[in-house]
């Protein structure tokens, strides 16, 4: 039994192992019949070939201009954009309780508080009667001017006058004398008697008294026309001290009358009322007395941010340059504005420049004394950019280096960038816009073969 049932077991064996040499044959001849085998160009061949053991795989983007803006991002504090302390210029007692509660909404114009002035209204009624009587001066002093010029008128008048009687008696002279010179030369003849020459002698002395008294009416004619001239005058500087005196009596009106109206305070602007020092009944100070303002108004519909900009920034800041606002107390919202006013000037111990930003309100959401931080965007980039992971090695002092890919080669490619802000590197020179650039370069060296990563970014920017 023994004997035939190891027999039994090689024959299984021997079975197993024909059969098993059958099938292989069997299939090797089924390979390699000629209508199995594809045709297979030398190009796709080598296409197939797998990469050579050195060929690195790696991911390349393209550079892309105008990727990076020069931005600075600094803390700022909202500020009121108009804030006004309204004082009393008067002293007084707060005579009618029209102070708007704190918050409250006030518009221009309205009226806020009036105090109680009696003894400058009375100054007011007193001012005003002696601005009356100054213009009744005036027309009294404008009618001496003209009387005095019509006296005037009426001396100059008389000058012709007496002139002419002056040379009536001139010519009646001169005839006397011509009278008494024939008489003298006929009496030297004898032909008249002497007691004619005697009359003719006593009337030409008569003529010139006459002259004389003549000569004295024009000399006194004329005299009274300086007279007048004078009092023309006189009355004129009258009449303008009559005018003087009125326009100082409306400046002392008009001062008390700005004195009063100092005790009404009225609201410069749409704003909301955000101090107040004094309740009815209670006495003001003037603001020349070292008293407090009446009450706070600021206005509310519009804000300003202001921000510190470090000194590498400055430069850059120009007025009108767009920012984005963010507040601490009103998460996710951002408010857009532009920079309007610099200062234009460095603090000589930050070595920062103050800028303020106007925000518009109109909502409401924004309070006075907000903390946010402002994004101002400084230049806009014309430069190519590319990931800030394209640098390879050390850069420093705006130099360093990229690989980049041609012909299946990595080649080292030396750069000069700017601004990097971690994600991406602003790059001035040694790339161009059809560059594949190795996003990760690792430990790749120059010449160095390498197989772009099918989920490479070449072409499709970053």
């Amino acid at each position: 039994m023994k004997d035939n049932t190891g027999c039994w077991r090689w024959w299984w064996w021997g079975l197993c192992g024909l059969l098993a040499a059958a099938i292989a044959v069997g299939v090797g001849l089924y390979l390699t019949r000629p209508w199995l085998t594809p045709t297979v160009s030398a190009q796709e061949l080598n296409d197939e070939q797998p990469a050579a053991p050195s060929a690195v795989h790696v991911e390349v983007v393209r550079p892309r201009k105008g990727g990076l803006d020069r931005t600075t991002s600094q803390p700022g504090t909202v500020q009121a954009y108009e804030t006004v302390n309204l004082y009393s210029a008067v002293s007084g007692f707060l005579k009618t309780d029209t102070v708007p509660l704190l918050g409250k909404h006030v518009e221009k114009g309205q009226v806020l508080a009036v105090v109680d002035v009696p003894d400058l209204d009375k100054q007011v009624e007193q001012y005003q009667a002696e601005e009356n009587v100054a213009v009744a001066h005036i027309d009294q002093m404008h009618a001496h001017v003209l009387g005095a010029e019509a006296e005037l008128d009426a001396a100059r008048a008389a000058v012709p006058q007496a002139e002419a009687l002056f040379h009536s008696k001139e010519h009646g002279l001169a005839f006397r004398q011509k009278q008494l010179n024939r008489l003298r030369k006929l009496l030297a003849l004898n032909s008249i008697d002497e007691q004619m020459v005697d009359e003719a002698i006593e009337r030409r002395d008569e003529a010139r008294e006459a002259m004389i008294s003549a000569q004295e009416g024009v000399n006194s004619a004329k005299a009274r026309v300086k007279a007048a001239e004078a009092k023309v005058a006189q009355a004129r500087a009258d009449w303008f001290a009559a005018k003087a005196e009125k326009k100082s009596a409306e400046a002392r009106l008009a001062k008390a009358q700005v004195l009063v109206n100092f005790a009404t305070i009225t609201a410069p602007f749409d704003g909301i009322v955000t101090q107040r020092n004094y309740f009815r009944m209670d006495y003001i100070r003037a603001a020349s007395e070292g008293g407090l303002p009446v009450l706070t108004v600021q206005r509310t519909d519009k804000f300003r941010i202001v921000v510190q900009v470090p000194d590498r920034d400055v430069p850059y800041c120009d007025v009108g340059d767009q920012a984005v606002v963010e507040l601490d107390a009103l998460p996710g919202l951002k408010f857009p504005g532009v920079v309007s006013r610099k200062s234009d000037s460095e603090d000589s111990q930050t070595r920062m420049m103050q800028v303020e930003i106007d925000l518009p309100n109109p909502t409401g959401k924004i309070r006075n004394g907000m903390y946010g931080r402002a994004t101002i965007i400084l230049d806009h980039s014309d430069l190519l950019a590319v990931p800030s992971s394209c640098l390879a090695g050390k850069a420093q002092d705006g130099k360093g280096t990229v690989f980049v890919v041609r012909n299946g080669v990595a080649h080292k490619v030396p750069v000069e960038y700017g601004q990097d802000n971690g994600l991406v590197v602003a790059i001035r020179k040694g790339l161009t816009e059809q560059d594949q650039v190795v996003l990760h370069p690792g430990n790749l060296t120059d010449g160095m073969a390498v197989v772009l990563s099918t989920d490479s970014h070449a072409g499709a920017g970053h």
